[in-house]
Formats: structure tokens, sequence, C-alpha cells
């Protein structure tokens, strides 16, 4: 993923720009917002209000938000504004069939370079998620779950499916603040990742690929509350 949002004092991902205003910098800061439930699935974004906790002009915040709406973060009414999108079933059912087509990819090349490497490198996020289990920081785990899948997509080393997965992984934490209550608990979360990072190790790229689909099913039944129809 891109360069990490910087937070403010209160906590806020919404303060200032100390850098020179440019639509990437906003549409970044937005997008880290809209992540961490800063900005509510559903929610208005108000221009105006957004310029002056920003410090930006008007044009270079519609643009950002532009490059927002074009990802499908953000959605326009007419007459109404720009809204956060609201991750409903069908909106998660949508963006995990991405997440999987993706992250398969991703381990497909993975795996055609040399997976060894990878798999060592996804233990060791395995092994931070499993620390922060252990002190109860729910945060952290989440936090180390989606490094994990960042790590994985990277190591593909292919711009095209990071670009794509940025967008998914914001979709996926919006997920996971709205509606952690029904996801997995820590240790189902540790095992499930360790188990996909030891097939990197083990290369042995038909049980990767087997445990992403999974994987994915998992979530989409942890966070709907109904499975993935479409494998019915």
């Amino acid at each position: 993923m891109g360069d990490e949002a910087e937070e403010t004092v209160d906590g806020s991902v919404l303060g200032p720009l100390t850098q020179e205003s440019t639509p990437s910098l906003v549409a970044r800061r937005v997008r880290e917002a809209i992540a961490t439930g800063e900005f509510a699935p559903g929610s208005q974004v108000s221009e105006a209000a957004l310029a002056a906790r920003l410090g930006v002009s008007r044009g270079p915040l519609r643009e950002g938000l532009q490059r927002l709406t074009a990802e499908g973060l953000l959605i326009g009414i007419r007459n109404r504004g720009l809204f956060v999108i609201e991750m409903t079933p069908e909106n998660v059912i949508d963006m995990y069939i991405a997440r999987e087509a993706v992250e398969r990819a991703a381990a497909a090349c993975v795996h055609a370079r040399g997976p060894a490497t990878t798999g060592r490198g996804l233990l060791r996020v395995c092994a931070r998620m499993a620390e922060a289990d252990a002190a109860g920081e729910a945060a952290a785990v989440s936090a180390a779950d989606i490094a994990f899948h960042e790590t994985l997509v990277a190591a593909a080393a292919s711009p095209r499916l990071t670009r794509m997965h940025e967008i998914l992984l914001t979709e996926t934490r919006m997920c996971i603040q709205a509606l952690e209550s029904t996801y997995a608990d820590g240790a189902e979360r540790v095992e499930e990742h360790t188990t996909i990072a030891r097939s990197f190790v083990d290369a042995d790229p038909a049980r990767t690929d087997r445990l992403l689909v999974d994987h994915m099913r998992d979530a989409v039944r942890r966070l709907t509350g109904s499975p993935d129809r479409r494998r019915d």
C-alpha cells in the first residue's frame, strides 16, 4: 500500500496537510479516514468542511474526491452530494470476489518467482498477529491481518495488482471496523494465516490456492452471517 497517513494529535487522519497539497494526498487521507471509520459507511462528505479540515482549496479537494469516487469508495447522489459507500452483504460478497481474484493471482506469481522468502515473511507477520492476540489487542490483530495480505500481494511485484488490492483492503478495513463482532476471533485468524504462510514455505501452490479460496469464503460467512452463495 502507499505511504501511510499521518495521524494528528487527536488521533484524526484529517488534520491540515503538512506537505504540498495535491489530489493524491487528499485521496490518501480521506481513504484512510474511510477505512478507519472516521467517515462512517453511508455518511455524507461535506466538501466545505473537509477543505477546512485538510487546509486545501476546493480544486485539489474535488480532484482527490473524484479519485475515491472512481475507486468506488464514494458515491455521488444527484442534488445531495457525496456519500461513503455502505458495506451491505451484497457489497461484501462482491468485494471478496475481487479480493479472491487478486490474491490468487498474486499467490500464483509468488510461487512462480520462488515462494520460500515470501512464506517466511508472512510467518513473521503471523507471529506479530499471535503476540497481539495474546495481549488482547484486537486492533493490532486486525492491523497484522491487513499487513499479511499486503505483504502477499506486494511480493507478486505487480503494480496493477497492488493498486487494485489497495482499494479492496480499504473496503475490508471498513468491514472489519463496522462488523468486528461477527468476525473471527484472534486465535482462528492466527491459525488461518499461519497455514497459508506455511503453504508458501512448502512451495505448494495448489494448497495455497485452496486455502485462499476457503479463507475468503469464511470471511464472507463471518461478515455477513451467511455463506458465499456463488459457490453453492
